[in-house]
């Protein structure tokens, strides 16, 4: 499988209750797909699946995925501290008929690279699928070094990774050395190095809320090469990057800029809390400069 365009980890929808938000979660695939986004993955960190019980999990990737209905590629994460039960993830995304898995580092436990790669070989072994993997060392505290991607390269399932680490030189590695394992952006404020270095995918949270804008960017890099038109996108976005990273609140300032867009996302759960009154104002008013500057750029209304 070639991992291509703008990926969106969906988030998942709740009422003030806590309890999952069919209706909105519904809006929210019909307004991605409409959108034109490449793909959707199903139980990423914007999906908040580490809030959710197995149970749960396994609910929303068949209600999502068939709520996609081969519109789109559904990609289903298997993130989960114990490999057990991300085989048990990866086994019912194949079931289902997903397209493709993520498979992250599981948390807390500090793996080696060694124990990394045989961790992805025992998923990959239970459901031979494409995987793209996922390097998010902010969160797991643990790279996938270049053991374990040595290790890796031996399956042809292993065709992608969505890279997190925010270091230069770890880019840099990736496009020399590992040119069979393909490049996807998972650092927003790195998209434009990302695309100058041969990725041709982004699995962007903020394109949940404003999937044209990581369009707009991927089309200009990706597509037609021009960089002078993806620094200024770049230029225009960089000011709500700031504002996602900043302050600890990702997931809520991604649920209230869906919810600014006429889907409720709700809370998210705890022992996250919504955005105060002060963040959403500023959330909405970074949104609406960068919407703006970024239709002056392509010549819209």
């Amino acid at each position: 499988m070639q991992f291509e365009g703008i990926y969106t980890p969906i988030v998942t929808p709740y009422d003030e209750d806590h309890q999952v938000n069919t209706t909105a979660l519904s809006e929210t695939v019909e307004h991605l797909i409409s959108a034109g986004v490449h793909g959707i993955i199903i139980a990423g960190t914007t999906g908040e699946y580490y809030a959710q019980s197995m149970d749960e999990r396994l609910a929303l990737m068949t209600q999502v995925h068939s709520m996609i209905a081969d519109r789109a590629p559904s990609v289903i994460g298997t993130g989960a501290m114990r490999t057990e039960d991300s085989i048990t993830y990866a086994q019912a995304a194949k079931a289902l008929g997903a397209e493709a898995l993520l498979v992250a580092t599981p948390p807390y436990a500090y793996p080696t690279g060694r124990e990394i790669a045989l961790h992805a070989l025992a998923i990959d072994r239970a459901a031979n699928m494409p995987t793209m993997l996922y390097n998010y060392p902010g969160r797991m505290s643990v790279n996938m070094d270049q053991e374990c991607l040595d290790r890796l390269g031996k399956s042809p399932n292993f065709c992608a990774i969505k890279e997190s680490s925010g270091d230069p030189n770890r880019l840099h590695m990736l496009a020399r050395d590992y040119p069979h394992i393909a490049l996807s952006c998972g650092m927003d404020d790195q998209a434009l190095e990302f695309f100058a270095w041969g990725a041709r995918s982004w699995v962007c949270a903020g394109s949940n809320f404003a999937p044209e804008a990581h369009i707009a960017l991927y089309q200009a890099c990706a597509i037609e090469g021009d960089f002078n038109k993806g620094r200024a996108i770049m230029s225009a976005m960089l000011p709500l990057m700031r504002v996602l990273e900043q302050g600890g609140k990702f997931i809520q300032c991604i649920k209230y800029g869906l919810t600014l867009r006429g889907i409720d996302a709700g809370p998210p759960r705890r022992p996250l809390h919504p955005l105060n009154k002060d963040e959403k104002r500023e959330l909405a008013e970074v949104i609406r400069t960068m919407e703006t500057a970024i239709a002056a750029i392509e010549g819209r209304p």
